[in-house]
């Protein structure tokens, strides 16, 4: 009796198989990506790139050698030569990192459905929709090389690595990102803000590196909320405090005020009121203070609102705990944003395969796996759901298809 949990295809095929061919075909097309390249294509740059970026190869011959480990296995998606370092290289450097950026949002558009709600489903103090709620924060990924200005002073030596910032927007009830800005570490957070395109009726949280009252102006008109934190220097005045019957303070700790305040706006006479609710945090005594336009909701619910922001914090380890970005495979600015996109292509694929578990697996436990049995034939999505193998599973003649008997053919 063989074992039933065999796939007809290697793990990594499995993988593949969630970049359907239509899709990339046609953003292949749409950026004509293939135009001036014969051996290395588009589809065979992201297999390679994906490989080694989950495989965490610590170097372009790393990762060209280990797919060596490969052999045939990828015939079963059409690759049946493994591609030369340097040319590789070239196809890192020079193919427009377009391609793989647009593929991603294709790829988030297509599993839309299949990936709502695969972490938070409940409302914030019963009040504040999960799905309605957007969270966006930036992370500095360092770079050996200096292609993307570096943030901060330049150290004692006179010289400073390189740095890319991602500016990431991801919703409450998920941890794949919607809207990914990537850019120099030095450049301002600010800037962004007014890059972001929003929904009338969500509510987006942010830290008060973001801070401008001009886009909050613009945003409050085309009724859309946020909660941020107030710089400590900002200058207001006291319009309306309102009463305490609501504050949930205990021993001085939780909400301690809530009022409407007016904020002065160059090239406006009326200015800018807005919604100020000042809040001790029980666990480190500290007083916070938040800014929001949204007057309906309870201030308890505006401070756990932005509480919850933190969890942004958990969506940039889990990137960078799992996949390659420590080691950049080029140092072109083409290379250095292709493989962020791929990483961000590779965190897609192990959401949708994390949601399908109903997370009988930590995510970067299923990541692991993938890792170490790239050329194994066992169903991936079948192995992730077991909650504990069975004697037959763990009997390697019927795991393993053999030609002879295993007492025969050993070496021991």
């Amino acid at each position: 009796m063989q074992s039933t949990k065999l796939a007809g295809q290697p793990i990594i095929c499995q993988l593949l198989s969630l970049i359907p061919n239509q899709i990339i075909s046609k953003i292949v097309a749409e950026c004509e990506s293939d135009k001036y390249y014969k051996t290395l294509k588009t589809y065979k740059q992201l297999v390679f790139m994906l490989y080694g970026v989950i495989n965490k190869s610590e170097s372009l011959t790393n990762l060209c050698k280990c797919s060596i480990f490969l052999e045939n296995k990828l015939s079963y998606v059409g690759i049946t030569e493994l591609p030369a370092k340097s040319t590789l290289s070239d196809a890192n450097i020079n193919r427009n990192s377009e391609v793989f950026e647009k593929l991603y949002y294709a790829l988030l558009e297509h599993f839309k459905s299949s990936l709502s709600s695969i972490f938070m489903h409940n409302d914030i103090n019963g009040e504040a929709p999960s799905n309605k709620l957007k969270r966006f924060d930036s992370t500095t990924i360092t770079l050996f090389s200096d292609v993307f200005k570096g943030a901060g002073r330049l150290p004692v030596e006179g010289s400073k690595m390189g740095g890319i910032k991602a500016q990431t927007l991801l919703a409450f009830n998920s941890l794949v990102p919607e809207h990914i800005v990537l850019g120099d570490a030095a450049k301002n957070d600010k800037d962004f803000l007014g890059q972001l395109v929003v929904k009338t009726g969500h509510l987006y949280v942010f830290d008060k590196g973001y801070v401008n009252y001009q886009v909050f102006k613009k945003w409050t008109d085309d009724g859309v909320y946020f909660v941020t934190r107030l710089n400590e220097n900002a200058s207001y005045t006291v319009i309306k405090h309102s009463k305490g019957e609501h504050f949930d303070c205990i021993n001085g700790e939780g909400i301690l005020s809530d009022e409407i305040v007016k904020f002065k706006l160059k090239g406006s006479k009326s200015g800018l009121e807005l919604r100020l609710v000042t809040y001790k945090d029980p666990e480190s005594g500290k007083i916070l203070r938040f800014v929001t336009n949204h007057l309906d909701y309870k201030p308890l619910t505006i401070a756990l609102i932005y509480k919850n922001r933190w969890q942004i914090e958990v969506f940039f380890k889990q990137l960078k705990q799992n996949f390659q970005l420590d080691y950049f495979f080029s140092d072109s600015l083409e290379g250095i944003k292709t493989q962020i996109w791929i990483v961000m292509i590779a965190n897609l694929i192990f959401s949708i395969f994390h949601k399908r578990s109903k997370e009988n697996e930590s995510f970067t436990t299923i990541v692991s796996m993938a890792r170490q049995g790239m050329c194994s034939y066992v169903c991936f999505t079948t192995i992730i759901n077991e909650t504990k193998l069975i004697k037959n599973d763990r009997n390697l003649e019927k795991i393993q298809l053999t030609l002879f008997e295993m007492k025969r053919g050993g070496c021991f």
